[in-house]
């Protein structure tokens, strides 16, 4: 006898309101067992809703641009006969779509492991290693595996490599022992708490089996119906293999309005909010990955598109990548005519920040602002204090006494402490002052972040600089060691130059530049007498800023490194 059933969601993580961008099924529709009715996307996976039971559409309860948690019912099912064999309920509607559905056999074979993991960790030792806090990054790609089964390891030797936008970390293990299994290969994409490998600790006191084999089954607590869980590690896998959804971005709540029914962009919250970042319309865009769905990849190549005038502005005006000038096309020149070439791929960091660098340049209207602040006395008392510390290895350098006197200035001048909103009619005044450095490493620049510098002297902020710039060298900085900067640094002085335009690190409304410091003649008002001069270049935001207000912003800087006591007051 016929009966109606409610098809809800199942488990899918720690996910809510996930938007709905395709109905698979319609009213009246005969549906298999483990069919896709709708799919959904978060930031970091397409994935279907399975058909818990074989029967007929009757009612649906969900639409295109709806957001769906576990539990949501997603249709009315009028079931067919229990007596009767699932398979044949629609025989024809599940050949008709035989990617939505999901074989029984595998379904019912998914628990195993589960089951298996609680027996493997009670004999002795087995314990899961796990990603650590990554700061706010989720879905970060493993680019290297640096073990394999087998290997013993000590506690905090890496594991495995992942690399963000911004980033390249190491996952080390918590305990030492030896790799009984790698839960994760090169592709993968991990957040904080995935289990990396399972290692039978060492007996020592790093090792407490116990605790571990009491705490193994933890993961097998959460219920899943039997369809659901191939479901969505085979969505997840899709969604890998086709393109990694925009690492490195902060996780997006879902926008209803962004999904009207006659304007549906196929493409996840994630990359919503970069084609946002960049001005791009995702109508414009073309998706490349299964079912038309839009990919990061797809949204950098209609910005090169743009560049080169070789795809329409984005929609905007002025706010669109390239203001909607008409640029010429990029020139394609076989350079190999002329000589020996070699071709060498760019590292993941310089690509990501080139990416940053056009967008940044093209929609804030730079101004640089040039000075000299006389820095004599102020060398001299960084080598005095560098001679009486020798022997406590303290090393000052000229970068500690710039942030501090930039912190100085910035609550000073409060606008150059501030961030624009995307639209242009808020500006955000912060209270907090964490000042970013540019390093340079073998693999490009990246941007450390000194948090609180107006609570710190001058001898811990030179300590931590060059804590964070080695850090930075070895490729170990944490994304939270790189994010929430309020103002930047860019120091050249070591190399060399008189001057340059620092591009606006967004979003941020200013940045400094300095040049490498000489010993020029300068008129006291009586003779020319040689003095340290130090170039700076401040580059700022004119919506922001205007030129007055960065004039008496680095010659108020300049009287400060002119005379660090000042800072005192």
């Amino acid at each position: 006898m016929a009966d109606l059933k409610e098809a809800r969601v199942p488990d899918i993580g720690d996910f809510d309101d996930v938007p709905v961008i395709e109905v698979l099924v319609a009213v009246g529709d005969t549906v298999a067992k483990d069919q896709g009715l709708v799919t959904l996307e978060s930031d970091k996976a397409t994935m279907e809703v399975p058909a818990p039971f074989a029967g007929v559409v009757r009612e649906l309860k969900v639409k295109v641009g709806d957001a769906l948690s576990e539990g949501s019912v997603v249709a009315v099912i009028e079931t067919a006969d229990a007596s009767a064999p699932a398979e044949k309920a629609a025989p024809a509607k599940a050949a008709e779509a035989p990617e939505k559905a999901v074989p029984a056999p595998a379904a019912q074979s998914a628990p195993a492991p589960a089951a298996a993991a609680p027996q493997a960790a009670a004999k002795g030792g087995l314990q899961e290693a796990k990603v650590p806090d990554i700061g706010d990054f989720e879905g970060v790609p493993v680019i290297e595996v640096l073990v394999a089964v087998g290997d013993s390891v000590t506690k905090d030797q890496g594991l495995v490599t992942l690399e963000s936008d911004k980033a390249t970390m190491e996952v080390p293990a918590p305990f030492a022992g030896v790799i009984k299994e790698l839960k994760v290969k090169v592709g993968d994409t991990v957040s904080e708490g995935h289990t990396v490998a399972i290692i039978e600790a060492a007996a020592s006191a790093d090792a407490q089996p116990a605790p571990a084999a009491a705490s193994a089954p933890k993961p097998a607590e959460k219920t899943e119906t039997p369809a659901a869980k191939p479901q969505a590690e085979a969505t997840r896998a899709a969604d890998s293999a086709a393109a990694p959804m925009g690492a490195g971005l902060p996780p997006v709540r879902f926008d209803a309005e962004a999904l009207l029914p006659d304007k549906v962009p196929y493409a996840s919250p994630a990359v919503r909010l970069f084609a946002r970042e960049l001005g791009v319309d995702l109508l414009k865009v073309k998706g490349s990955a299964r079912g038309g769905r839009i990919t990061k990849e797809d949204v950098q190549q209609y910005v090169k598109g743009a560049l080169q005038g070789g795809a329409p502005a984005a929609a905007g005006g002025a706010v669109a990548l390239g203001g909607g000038l008409n640029l010429l096309p990029w020139p394609k020149i076989d350079f190999s005519k002329f000589g020996e070439t070699e071709v060498k791929p760019l590292s993941k960091i310089k690509k990501i920040s080139g990416a940053n660098l056009a967008r940044n340049w093209a929609m804030i209207p730079h101004v640089t602002q040039h000075d000299d602040a006389d820095i004599t006395d102020l060398e001299a008392l960084r080598v005095q204090l560098n001679k009486e510390n020798e022997k406590a290895g303290i090393k000052l350098t000229m970068l500690a006494f710039l942030m501090k006197a930039s912190v100085v200035a910035l609550k000073k001048y409060p606008d150059f402490n501030a961030s624009l909103d995307a639209s242009g009619e808020n500006l955000t005044l912060k209270k907090y002052f964490h000042v970013g450095f540019a390093a340079d490493t073998p693999n490009g620049l990246v941007v450390p972040v000194v948090r609180d510098v107006d609570k710190k002297g001058v001898i811990e902020i030179a300590q931590e600089t060059s804590e964070l710039a080695k850090k930075a060298r070895d490729g170990k900085l944490t994304p939270g060691e790189m994010s929430g900067g309020c103002f930047s640094i860019s120091s050249l002085g070591g190399i060399g130059g008189t001057a340059f335009t620092p591009i606006v690190n967004a979003p941020e409304v200013a940045i400094l530049g300095v040049s490498k410091s000489a010993t020029k003649p300068v008129w006291d008002g009586k003779q020319f007498a040689p003095r340290l001069i130090l170039p700076l270049s401040l580059s700022y935001d004119h919506r922001v800023i205007d030129g007055a207000a960065a004039a008496r912003f680095t010659a108020f800087l300049a009287q400060l490194l002119g005379d660090m006591r000042r800072v005192l007051l």
